[in-house]
């Protein structure tokens, strides 16, 4: 996951537009958990409902409690474990394991594995349920393809081929969904029942798109781009309709449809919260700092409040033939789950 756009502002015409609010929204930090634990971490999930909030850790997910933040249990096993999808109807949750190329089934309220599928592609790294063809699909971000897996038997029902490095996808829940190619900086769109591509939109000026947000009502799709923008698409065209600044290092995106806002977490430590003053018009309302490195998050519609993860690092160890850019190095216990609200 990573990345955000340009400036592009069109003049809405007819009704009024919704203010933003003129003070800001008022995002500040309400709690700081610190975890600790070995391994890093990709995407958080919150179950609004179930007061869940889950959390991938390198091999595997740690489950909390997301108003008191008291840990709940864990999924073990799951190698280079990036999201998790949740299937309430169905009492599952599914897991894409990067490093196993595998999903892990899971019951939601033991947490207990219930089987391990193989995915048709390597690395699988975004992972969704789509409710219309009651399909859960991973982004094989090696395989460049998606794999389709029926919720319901747990069973693989086929691949989509897909044009490149796809990073991060949401659906619509009428049988498309819209996944970011991140090395080609376009957005294919997938026909969940025919498991195919039929639309492919260039994202220009946007660069590297990583995360992804979807406003239902206003057909609108808000994607964080590598250079420092957060990109608003129409869903039906793929228009780009405007575009707002953001910090660097964005690598997830969420939105909030009874307030209006837009959210992009960067690791450069800072959260772009932006409001749709109307489907054409995006105003960015406040930039929260929050910790270097907390570069993914996940929205809490009940509360509204914002779940990030961050962590100290140290140096980066010396350069070898094998690793010649190499990352830094985490410090021991230093991964701490940042609690943010109005």
């Amino acid at each position: 996951m990573l990345s955000c756009a340009a400036a592009l502002v069109l003049c809405l015409s007819g009704p009024a537009a919704a203010k933003p609010p003129a003070s800001g929204p008022g995002y500040h930090l309400v709690k700081k958990l610190a975890i600790g634990g070995e391994g890093g971490w990709d995407y958080l999930t919150v179950d609004a409902a179930a007061r869940r909030l889950y959390v991938t850790r390198s091999t595997r997910v740690q489950v909390f409690d997301a108003d008191s933040g008291a840990p709940v249990g864990e999924i073990p096993n799951t190698a280079g474990v990036h999201g998790v999808a949740l299937v309430p109807e169905l009492g599952r949750g599914f897991t894409s394991n990067g490093r196993a190329s595998t999903v892990t089934v899971f019951d939601l309220k033991s947490l207990k594995t219930l089987s391990e599928i193989k995915t048709t592609g390597e690395n699988p790294d975004a992972i969704l349920y789509d409710s219309s063809s009651r399909r859960v699909f991973t982004f094989n971000g090696r395989g460049h393809n998606a794999t389709a897996i029926d919720a319901g038997a747990g069973t693989v029902g086929g691949t989509v081929p897909l044009d490149g490095k796809p990073e991060f996808a949401v659906a619509d829940g009428k049988g498309k969904i819209f996944v970011n190619i991140e090395d080609k900086s376009v957005i294919e769109v997938i026909d969940s029942g025919k498991l195919s591509v039929e639309k492919r939109w260039p994202l220009a000026p946007c660069e590297e798109p990583s995360g992804m947000a979807f406003d239902e009502k206003n057909g609108r799709l808000f994607l964080g781009c590598s250079n420092k923008m957060m990109a608003v698409v129409d869903a039906g065209s793929g228009r780009i309709v405007t575009t707002v600044p953001i910090g660097e290092g964005v690598d997830a995106n969420a939105f909030d449809p009874s307030a209006g806002l837009a959210f992009a977490s960067c690791g450069d430590g800072t959260l772009t919260v932006a409001h749709e003053d109307s489907p054409d018009k995006v105003t960015v309302v406040q930039t929260v700092p929050t910790q270097k490195s907390a570069r993914t998050m996940a929205l809490d519609r009940k509360t509204h409040n914002v779940f990030l993860a961050a962590a100290q690092f140290g140096p980066p160890p010396s350069p070898t033939p094998d690793q010649p850019r190499p990352r830094p190095t985490m410090v021991p216990g230093s991964f701490v789950l940042l609690v943010f609200g109005k």
